[in-house]
């Protein structure tokens, strides 16, 4: 006799509610399709604005950018038909590589059409028996989903705390043959850095190598966009490998990974995550190329994306808002004392025509939920006063009281 197990959907549901499924039962904040919600707040006379996308140069909508995508759709059609190393590629794809590498001052450069599928694949594929990696607590998923697939060992460091990155390499690096450090560049849910100085001394002074994510840095750091190591003034040939998405500055989709040009050459041959994908699309190669034209013809959004940040993060910090220990540059996060309250302010936010979703339970700890304002450089002054004031009303209870306001999230 089969033994009495619960169905699959039932075990679907359970591990949804593991998840967190009970805090969107009676309000679900999330999947708004946005162009509806702006249609919407237009019809009424309200100006919609977002916090919630990462076009931190406010190229998405650029003429000449939208213009470069529909060129290459039209001129490419809409598909790539296959891997590119046994379907062929296009000459644009090696055209925009190599014109990335030669932006960010690295050796080469390969995308790819998941900046997901960059860590997963990468780190898994880099290191094996007898390897260590060593990874900030607070880097992103992929990082550790692929960390987690391989046959080597993994451990975290606390956050930022390049002490404890010394100590564990002073203790470890001896026992394996291979150590990789892995960083973020700029940390999404908390607006912070890295100090690269230390990590680049550290991982030498220890025959390391290092990994940094610019997904979030690539076209927000530095004077012009150039990423972590351009605010550092360190030299990127002194990194072993960094990775970037093209879905943030470069307004599209896909990822890269940028290394020496020997490096490039062996994982355009070997990398599973490339060699069993298609390219990029025509649209959206076309795409990331046109804003990598306007990043380096029009500096200027980089000052202004970081003139924007500052403002807000300070202007928030005035309110009493608490902002943790964002360094005001692309991402600014706003904490809260509450799960509710962080829902609650988001609700608000978006009856009055600001999109800012709440963050309560993926990707950050849950006794610090948050609302991340990704900033832009198109966004002005009253954009931000009137989220920042939106957020402090919401905190003080002056939108209402607090039966009111959890009334109108819990739909009740």
């Amino acid at each position: 006799m089969k033994p009495d197990r619960p169905s699959f959907a039932v075990v679907a549901e359970r591990r949804f509610r593991l998840a967190g499924k009970a805090i969107i039962e009676q309000h679900n904040p999330y999947f708004l399709p946005i162009d509806q919600q702006r249609e919407l707040c237009e019809r009424n006379g309200i100006p919609f604005i977002s916090f919630a996308h990462y076009d931190y140069l406010g190229l998405s909508k650029h003429p000449d950018v939208v213009a470069a995508a529909s060129e290459e759709l039209h001129r490419q059609g809409t598909g790539v038909g296959a891997s590119r190393l046994v379907g062929g590629e296009r000459a644009g794809h090696r055209v925009f590589e190599r014109k990335l590498a030669d932006f960010l001052g690295v050796g080469d450069a390969m995308s790819l059409v998941s900046g997901y599928l960059v860590n997963v694949s990468l780190i898994n594929y880099l290191m094996g028996p007898r390897d260590l990696v060593l990874i900030d607590e607070l880097a992103h998923n992929s990082i550790f989903v692929g960390a987690k697939n391989g046959r080597y060992d993994h451990r975290v460091f606390a956050h930022n705390d390049l002490d404890d990155l010394e100590r564990q390499l002073d203790e470890l690096r001896g026992q394996y043959r291979n150590v990789l450090v892995v960083v973020e560049g700029l940390y999404s849910m908390d607006g912070d850095i890295p100090d690269l100085p230390r990590l680049v001394a550290l991982k030498e002074a220890h025959d390391a190598w290092l990994l940094v994510d610019e997904a979030h840095s690539y076209g927000v750091l530095g004077a012009t966009g150039r990423g972590l190591c351009e605010h550092f003034d360190v030299d990127p040939k002194r990194i072993e490998l960094t990775v970037g998405t093209l879905s943030k500055s470069f307004v599209s989709s896909g990822g890269f990974i940028c290394a020496e040009q020997g490096v490039i050459d062996w994982l355009r041959f070997t990398l599973p995550g490339f060699v069993y994908s298609v390219g990029l699309s025509p649209a959206a190669l076309g795409s990331a190329h046109g804003a990598l034209d306007q990043l380096q013809a029009d500096p200027q959004r980089v000052t202004r994306l970081h003139d924007n940040s500052l403002y807000f993060r300070d202007r928030a910090r005035e309110a009493g808002l608490d902002t943790g220990a964002a360094i005001g540059c692309g991402v600014v996060p706003v904490l809260f004392a509450t799960s509710m309250q962080t829902m609650i302010a988001s609700q608000v936010l978006l009856e009055q025509g600001v999109y800012a979703p709440p963050i309560v339970q993926m990707g950050v700890p849950k006794d610090q939920p948050r609302i991340r304002f990704f900033i832009s450089a198109d966004h002005t002054h009253e954009q931000m006063d009137k989220a920042i004031g939106i957020v402090a009303g919401a905190v003080a209870g002056n939108a209402g009281t607090g039966a009111e306001l959890q009334t109108a999230v819990m739909g009740a």
